[in-house]
């Protein structure tokens, strides 16, 4: 947990202490938002590692969020435009969400491909996860290209720090009545 929320509470540290300031590199400058973004990707993809090392795996979610970080990040450290890095969570919902929906189209939960071992569930009980799921990521997609095209860069970093985090928190405290009725019991229990 500390691999994957450690460098986005780091970033927001990063932030806050140089959001008012301007730095000039190679005669190019470049305000605090874009250092700081600069120096969250390699801290991304060194966590990244380390959680692979420690657990000889990753998962698509974790592999998806990495390359999209450098590759958006990269773009908004290279052109000196925030605005990539910004339009990032937004990419990641909706592809997550997408996909969701493309199993879904299919009469398929791939939620349940991706983490049936981690909470086993009847079909049932993963369709309707996967629905909401789906649903949830779209809205998410939509909140933050509301968020960061309306208001300042502050007010985005706090959103995305906490309001995102806040919120999938939220929706999966929620779905207790879900894992609840449609859980499936451990042969030995039953």
């Amino acid at each position: 947990m500390g691999l994957e929320l450690g460098p986005i509470l780091l970033f927001f540290a990063a932030y806050i202490k140089v959001k008012d300031q301007s730095y000039v590199i190679a005669g190019s400058s470049y305000d605090g938002f874009i250092l700081v973004t600069a120096a969250f990707i390699p801290l991304v993809l060194l966590c990244t590692g380390i959680l692979w090392a420690l657990t000889g795996k990753l998962s698509k979610m974790q592999l998806v969020t990495a390359v999209l970080i450098t590759v958006f990040g990269g773009l908004s450290v290279w052109l000196n435009d925030d605005r990539f890095f910004k339009m990032k969570p937004t990419l990641i919902y909706l592809l997550f969400g997408g996909a969701l929906g493309l199993g879904l189209l299919r009469g398929e939960s791939w939620l349940q491909s991706v983490m049936d071992d981690v909470m086993p569930l009847k079909r049932e009980g993963w369709m309707i996860l996967t629905r909401r799921l789906c649903a949830f990521f779209l809205v998410l997609a939509v909140l933050n290209e509301l968020i960061w095209r309306t208001q300042s860069t502050e007010i985005w970093v706090y959103f995305k720090t906490f309001g995102l985090t806040a919120a999938i928190f939220v929706f999966f405290m929620t779905q207790g009545k879900v894992f609840q009725d449609y859980a499936v019991e451990d042969e030995e229990t039953s």
